[in-house]
């Protein structure tokens, strides 16, 4: 009866190896913070509250008591005209222009800052598949351990006769 071992695969890295080689966490939210400048800061507070519908409802209100009261109280306690609401309009007007280009300030930065944690993400995510790597040459080396053991002692079992992968 001859035996034949299979292949001893390479020693894999050790544990300690494996973490000498991981870079530190960061704390990415943290750094795009300390980048910001006060007006970032400003615009971004902006483009969240007016993103709310906290706000939406504000407006809304605002444009139903504005347009009611001027379209149902009597005539002469009306301000706006009803039907052309001059002023209505121009105030609506300059909330829009006022609140566009900081809106898009405000996007601008929240799509900076998700762009920096998707780099985060794809950084933790390499790291954690060479760590998983590490983890199956581990398994693979214990695994051609214990058959070359099983076939040592002479013990007829199945699993030297499995095929172990590519």
């Amino acid at each position: 009866m001859s035996i034949t071992s299979p292949a001893t695969p390479l020693q894999p890295p050790s544990v300690e190896a494996v973490i000498k080689r991981r870079n530190p966490l960061r704390n990415e939210h943290k750094g795009v913070l300390d980048t910001m400048t006060p007006l970032d800061r400003l615009a971004l507070w902006i483009t969240i509250r007016v993103g709310s519908m906290g706000f939406f409802l504000t407006i809304f209100g605002w444009t139903v008591c504005w347009l009611g009261w001027n379209v149902l109280a009597p005539p002469a306690w009306q301000f706006d005209p009803p039907m052309a609401f001059v002023f209505w309009l121009f105030i609506s007007n300059v909330i829009q222009i006022l609140l566009m280009p900081l809106i898009m300030v405000g996007q601008n930065l929240q799509s900076r800052h998700g762009e920096v944690r998707a780099e985060n993400d794809l950084e933790v995510n390499v790291r954690a598949e060479r760590e998983i790597e590490a983890i199956l040459r581990h398994l693979e080396y214990q695994n051609t351990m214990l058959i070359a053991m099983v076939q040592k002692l002479g013990i007829d079992s199945p699993v030297g006769s499995h095929d172990t992968g590519p």
